[in-house]
């Protein structure tokens, strides 16, 4: 399988990237989320990817943040919620707040999106809530949940010391963190989110 794909951005469209690898170009399905968050075309570009193979067709799906790939991963393994499906998901709602809605069991908040019935919306919480709070212990205990975003959880990581080094109070400064990763992206320097969260005091 093809965990990642480093090259160069050749088009970019809301729903699909072309990657230029050694005069190689994928086609790669993506999220409104990451195509946000692309560069311009012609620039260097990562996005973890996970291929879909059908009888008929081979399809990449791609994204910047490894934690929306874990995220997706997770919505694809419930019954009912393809690949299709589970793009849609990740582009009508960030990461947090699909995290947030099935840990709270806001039915309501997943049925919403296009596609995804009631029946379905009920199986995803049932499926992932359990697993969706474990996930949230672990990180609040500094354990990384998902191993591709190592880096980013080590500048995470390295600010947070920081900034309570500086005087913030711990869990004020890791919800401030949440709030300019879910802003900025997780792409961020140590001292970047330093700055940002300077700033947002």
């Amino acid at each position: 399988m093809i965990a990642y794909i480093d090259g160069t951005l050749a088009h970019k469209d809301p729903t699909m990237a072309i990657m230029d690898v050694s005069g190689v170009g994928y086609e790669i399905k993506i999220s409104l989320a990451t195509y946000s968050k692309l560069p311009a075309e012609g620039e260097k570009a990562k996005l973890f990817t996970f291929q879909h193979i059908k009888e008929d067709a081979q399809t990449l799906y791609g994204f910047l943040d490894p934690n929306e790939k874990a995220l997706f991963m997770q919505l694809i393994s419930v019954s009912g919620i393809g690949p299709g499906t589970g793009i849609m998901m990740v582009s009508s709602m960030s990461v947090g707040e699909i995290r947030h809605a099935i840990v709270q069991e806001d039915v309501r908040a997943i049925q919403s999106i296009k596609g995804v019935g009631p029946k379905t919306a009920q199986r995803v919480i049932l499926e992932l809530r359990d697993k969706m709070r474990k996930d949230e212990l672990l990180a609040k205990a500094g354990v990384d949940t998902v191993p591709m975003a190592k880096a980013h959880n080590t500048n995470r990581s390295e600010a947070l010391a920081a900034l309570v080094t500086l005087g913030f109070a711990r869990a004020a400064a890791e919800k401030t963190l949440d709030q300019i990763q879910n802003k900025h992206g997780n792409d961020l320097s140590v001292e970047g989110l330093i700055k940002f969260a300077l700033k947002s005091h």
